[in-house]
């Protein structure tokens, strides 16, 4: 029971890290450089803030796939016998696939952003009327998918918190998912 208490802990406080940490980037980080004099140090300074929290995320997120792992493993019995439990656990699973595969996505379209930064721009995810292609490009995915992140992974508590009703005796004893 406290190796399953462990694991989903750091399976929620991971999908928190993800969510809080990517909202707070797209709202506060990418907010605060916009207010930056020089043009080419607003997309420079998200750049680096987000180039700060990247291992942080990366390693949340692994931390997270490896403590799902587990809370899967240790209701292997439940997924067998309740209903709805395992097509839940799959539907979870491509969910956090697909997040992560849009974090990874925003990091590359980041890391563009970052390499063309001398252009200037009108905020981290703004460019300027005489920006690149490339660096419109860009910047306009990234703002979307900086909005994404934030939705994937309030997408993913939300079904930990379904999980987690799946488990009240009513539900278990009858063998629901209700």
């Amino acid at each position: 029971m406290a190796g399953n208490l462990v694991a989903r802990s750091i399976h929620d406080l991971t999908a928190a890290a993800w969510f809080g940490g990517s909202l707070m980037g797209a709202i506060g980080l990418n907010g605060a450089t916009a207010q930056a004099q020089d043009p080419a140090e607003r997309t420079r300074l998200s750049s680096l803030g987000w180039k700060k929290w990247s291992p942080y995320q990366t390693a949340a997120f692994g931390a997270h796939i490896l403590a799902g792992a587990a809370v899967i493993f240790e209701n292997k019995d439940r997924m067998a016998k309740q209903d709805g439990v395992t097509r839940l656990t799959i539907y979870k699973t491509i969910v956090t696939l697909a997040g992560a595969a849009v974090t990874l996505y925003a990091g590359m379209q980041g890391a563009k952003v970052d390499k063309l930064s001398g252009e200037g721009a009108a905020g981290a995810t703004e460019p300027t009327p005489g920006a690149s292609e490339e660096l419109r490009s860009a910047q306009q995915q990234l703002k979307i998918l900086q909005w994404a992140i934030p939705v994937f992974a309030g997408w993913v508590i939300v079904l930990g918190a379904k999980h987690g009703e799946m488990q009240r005796p009513k539900n278990v004893s009858k063998g629901l998912a209700r």
